[in-house]
């Protein structure tokens, strides 16, 4: 007898809503990256700090893309960090965008919580971060069954 595989579509971090979540982070890093690079080509020295972390937000997008795409355990721990440091990231700089804004004399990405993207870097983190505890919740239980 032949053990067949099993129909059950098997659920990954690039399927389903990990998909769109991919494309959303790679306009992101698109759009950070250009944002950045300009900005401090162009008068890096009008907002050193503002500058530096639209080119840090833009580095978070490019690995969290990537780790979101790349198979592997490895690469699901690098997206959770990424996107854990991203959650945290545009927590702490959109509260003192707004709490000390003469640190911010030009906005980042993660200015007032991403308002200049449609406040899109502040949900993308938090349903990256449950997109990644379903994928884990779905591969736990499809071991589990797998094992019965």
């Amino acid at each position: 007898m032949t053990v067949q595989p099993s129909s059950r579509p098997r659920v990954g971090r690039s399927s389903g809503v990990g998909r769109l979540l991919i494309t959303v982070y790679a306009i992101l890093a698109l759009g950070a990256t250009g944002r950045s690079v300009v900005q401090i080509i162009e008068r890096f020295d009008t907002a050193p700090l503002a500058f530096t972390l639209s080119a840090i937000a833009a580095l978070v997008y490019i690995v969290a893309t990537i780790a979101l795409i790349a198979p592997g355990p490895v690469w699901n721990r690098v997206a959770w960090i990424a996107i854990g440091f991203e959650a945290v990231g545009v927590i702490v700089v959109g509260a003192l965008s707004i709490a000390m804004p003469e640190l911010f004399p030009e906005a980042t990405v993660w200015s007032v919580f991403g308002m200049g993207y449609l406040f899109i870097p502040l949900v993308l983190p938090w349903l990256g971060l449950w997109w990644l505890a379903s994928v884990r919740a779905s591969e736990r239980a499809a071991a589990t069954s797998g094992a019965a």
